[in-house]
């Protein structure tokens, strides 16, 4: 009878303590976009509301840990793509770095196309790096205006193999609820237990300006003196920071908002070990190690001691700039809830973010997720 009871308390132990249950958790969202001549309206919303998104998927949590955050971006139905490709190009391999994701929409352009919505879900599902952990989210989001059965790949054999992964297909029908039914945008989203929606992509995005966006953004900008490029590539990556600070304001104030809130997560929802001495530093890095001519200006010719010292002044100074942007956000969005309790509901009709949103947050709830503490 001992052995028995050890037997089984050696198995449950086992059961509990694996290295499946423990792993780190991931969020994986592709999102497949028709770029063929009528829909320039969508990629003009996906731009005004991609840091919305990347804002609602960092603040999810698994039994209190931030998941790793990863998108992947393709477009299909463009002309000026390969038609032995279907049409179909990869723009972005799964990533976590969200200033290369907004680079990316950025450079969309339409041109003429036909729309094979098969064939690139199959891409995304062969190409992408998806998670074998049934406990990650892995989303697909596909977005388009023509019938969802049209090209040589069958959608329904992609949505099989989707289903099988775990990985959700939501499709967006940019038209009339009805005709995206009749064209199976519906049962494309249906077979992988996905959501369907319909969204009028020639609306404009409606932002509530709020008391607080100036000086969020006007933090951002002190926040960026704390991120310093190791490198060329470095140097290159830091540009590019600025550059998407400049698209998202081009979108408007409300957008540059929401990127300096991404900003000041750090952590999973704005990394950039790659190319930023301090989150390099962060995850192991040794400044001490990183050559002469690879370092800042501002960290050339120091002792070590005194690069250490600099350092940590840099470290704190970018805390106390997040820290002051988190407290103004939850103000900005505590603003925002009372404007919304004031509008029509035909002025918070879906859009492309708010159909990701809606999807994302619902099939996290049901995958174990819930929302960080004080995020609305």
């Amino acid at each position: 009878m001992n052995r028995f009871l050890f037997l089984l308390a050696s198995i449950f132990l086992t059961s509990l303590f694996s290295p499946a249950l423990f792993a780190q958790r991931k969020i994986q969202v592709a999102i497949l976009f028709d770029t063929s001549n009528s829909m320039d309206g969508l990629i003009d919303q996906a731009k005004s509301r991609i840091w919305n998104i990347v804002n609602e998927v960092s603040s999810l949590r698994y039994n209190g840990t931030a998941p790793d955050i990863e998108f992947a971006l393709y477009h299909y139905g463009n002309d000026g793509l390969e038609p032995s490709d279907h049409y179909i190009q990869q723009i972005l391999n799964l990533t976590t770095d969200m200033d290369l994701l907004s680079e990316k929409l950025f450079g969309l352009r339409t041109n003429g196309g036909s729309e094979f919505c098969g064939a690139v879900i199959g891409r995304s599902l062969s190409d992408l790096n998806w998670s074998a952990n049934a406990n990650d989210l892995k989303m697909i989001y596909i977005a388009g205006n023509e019938p969802f059965n049209q090209g040589p790949i069958d959608y329904k054999s992609e949505c099989k193999k989707a289903a099988d992964k775990g990985i959700f297909i939501n499709t967006i029908f940019c038209g009339n609820y009805d005709e995206g039914v009749r064209t199976f945008w519906k049962d494309g989203a249906s077979c992988s237990n996905g959501d369907y929606f319909n969204i009028d992509s020639d609306r404009k995005v409606v932002h509530i300006d709020t008391p607080y966006d100036k000086d969020i953004n006007s933090y951002n900008d002190s926040l960026n003196h704390t991120y310093y490029g190791i490198g060329s590539y470095g140097r290159m990556k830091k540009a590019s920071q600025a550059t998407q600070d400049e698209n998202a304001e081009l979108q408007s104030v409300a957008v540059k908002a929401e990127r300096s809130i991404v900003k000041s997560k750090g952590g999973k929802a704005y990394n950039n070990a790659s190319w930023d001495l301090i989150d390099a530093t962060e995850e192991g890095k040794d400044i001490k190690e990183i050559p002469e001519e690879d370092l800042p200006d501002e960290f050339k010719g120091l002792s070590d001691e005194e690069k250490e010292k600099l350092l940590e002044k840099k470290k704190a100074d970018r805390i106390r700039y997040q820290k002051t942007i988190s407290d103004l956000a939850q103000k900005r969005q505590a603003y925002i809830d009372e404007e919304m309790k004031k509008r029509s509901d035909t002025e918070g009709a879906d859009d492309f973010g708010s159909s990701v949103n809606e999807s994302i947050m619902k099939k996290a709830e049901s995958a174990g997720y819930s929302k960080e503490s004080g995020e609305e």
